[in-house]
């Protein structure tokens, strides 16, 4: 299997050329690839719902509770297709990778501890978003090469991509709200 490389160079004055070359990979390397990307963004989705997780327990009554409730709901069942995926290209899930996501979520409940705080939720909110654009990303990338990968054929890539845009949608129109509430003069 063929794929490409990035060679960078600098060129001086702070310039940098990127070239992009031919290398071979075995097919048993492109397999590995695949499962790590795969495990990858899985690992993702159990930030996110842990993330999610603690911001529903923050607000579980107010108008944010029911928001995050559905989102969590939206984002778990794309990380069962993902699950489902796994399994199917014949990979195994990374319990490594997993509690990697998990303690890192840990760690990010220091800088959005106080989710009450607008500022904090600001911060929790565009964490969110930038994962969904991922997983947007990462949909998109897997219909791209489906066609190497019969465990991928089947799954229609475009309405995953397209549910990630809705939920993008749905959480930056909250944070557009919310940043109009933090810094309201």
């Amino acid at each position: 299997m063929r794929a490409r490389a990035i060679l960078v160079s600098k060129i001086g004055g702070g310039l940098i050329r990127c070239q992009l070359r031919n290398v071979h990979v075995s097919k048993e390397e492109s397999h590995k690839r695949l499962h790590r990307y795969l495990n990858d963004h899985l690992a993702g989705s159990v930030a996110a719902i842990e993330l999610i997780d603690n911001l529903i327990s923050s607000h579980p009554h107010d108008r944010f509770g029911k928001f995050f409730r559905d989102l969590r709901n939206e984002i778990h069942s794309d990380q069962e297709k993902l699950r489902y995926l796994i399994r199917k290209v014949g990979a195994e899930e990374s319990a490594i990778r997993k509690a990697g996501a998990w303690l890192a979520e840990k760690l990010g409940r220091t800088k959005f501890g106080d989710t009450d705080d607008s500022i904090e939720l600001l911060g929790a909110l565009e964490g969110l978003a930038l994962g969904i654009t991922g997983k947007r990303l990462f949909w998109r990338s897997l219909e791209t090469i489906s066609a190497n990968f019969p465990g991928l054929q089947g799954t229609d890539f475009n309405v995953l991509e397209e549910r990630a845009q809705a939920q993008f949608s749905w959480v930056e129109d909250l944070r557009i709200q919310i940043v109009r509430e933090a810094f309201r003069a």
